[in-house]
């Protein structure tokens, strides 16, 4: 069996497309099929949207989970309640296009365990958020020794084993896309153009991608604290020449007073640095602590099935 992960957030203007898209592709497959949605807190009619499409279709399930935990969070609750051999991970906006699922089960069957959608065109988005999506995969990717794919994101396939596999990773800052590298097997990517959204908005505002960017890099790197220690070092080192060369400068050619100026400069900059890598450690500090606590992932309000 097949099981499609479909977490969905305020989704009510795009889901009975996205359902009569997907259900068309499927019956095309020939397999049998789960439809897993996972209503993420949604504030609209998406959650009475989706009974309804339960009560018509029993290959619906629907996961209603307590509040909004995030997209990470709803993708991981719905890896949770899969039942298939394989899952195929699908946002509900129609972005990525459902059509390309039998291209996704075709490498599944040829043995690959992780089947990711690579954009090669993004459609309907801005040049800024283009141009940070490009330089943030590539940067993470240099940063990490973990080989994250460029230009992918949740859309893909995933076999049982693979799922397993993340089903055994308890972190609760869980940044999927490296988590999905991370468990190593067999990948392939499967190229694809994006659309621009059937209808809605985009629930990512900059400051939600800043701060995931955030977790992606905290998640899989400690680079920051060490690149702290690095400037630390050569910032301590260059204090210590120019120490030098003011104690040798003061003997051979005496003391004046000259030098205020560059020296609020020099106090600002290193003041500067040393907020900077605090906030960095504090980052860590804070990602630690909320590991420790323990608690679970998200809670269900109600599972729903026909």
């Amino acid at each position: 069996m097949l099981s499609i992960i479909v977490p969905a957030y305020n989704e009510e203007e795009v889901l009975y497309e996205f359902y009569r898209r997907i259900t068309g592709v499927l019956e095309g497959l020939g397999l049998p099929y789960e439809l897993v949605f996972v209503n993420d807190g949604s504030r609209d009619d998406t959650l009475a949207l989706l009974e309804s499409l339960s009560r018509q279709d029993d290959r619906v399930v629907v996961i209603d989970l307590s509040r909004n935990f995030g997209k990470e969070i709803a993708v991981s609750a719905g890896i949770d309640f899969a039942r298939g051999e394989a899952i195929v991970i699908i946002d509900a906006d129609l972005q990525d296009p459902p059509e390309l699922i039998p291209a996704l089960v075709e490498q599944w069957r040829n043995g690959y365990d992780n089947i990711y959608a690579r954009r090669i065109s993004r459609d309907g988005e801005s040049i800024i958020k283009k141009t940070t999506s490009f330089l943030f995969y590539r940067f993470i990717r240099g940063m990490t020794q973990i080989d994250i794919p460029a230009d992918t994101g949740d859309f893909r396939l995933l076999s049982r084993r693979a799922v397993d596999a993340l089903k055994q990773l308890p972190e609760r800052n869980r940044f999927m896309k490296g988590l999905y590298a991370w468990i190593g097997y067999p990948a392939i990517a499967v190229d694809y153009k994006r659309d621009p959204r059937y209808a809605g908005e985009t629930k990512w505002n900059y400051w939600k991608l800043w701060n995931f960017a955030l977790e992606g890099i905290t998640s899989f790197t400690e680079i920051p604290l060490k690149l702290a220690s690095y400037i630390g070092g050569f910032v301590a080192f260059m204090a210590f020449c120019y120490g030098a060369y003011i104690i040798v400068d003061t003997i051979v050619f005496g003391n004046d007073v000259a030098g205020y100026p560059s020296l609020i400069v020099t106090i600002l900059f290193l003041g500067g640095i040393q907020l900077i890598f605090i906030g960095i450690l504090g980052e860590y500090l804070g990602r630690a602590f909320s590991e420790t606590k323990r608690r679970p992932l998200y809670f269900v309000n109600k599972i729903i099935k026909k």
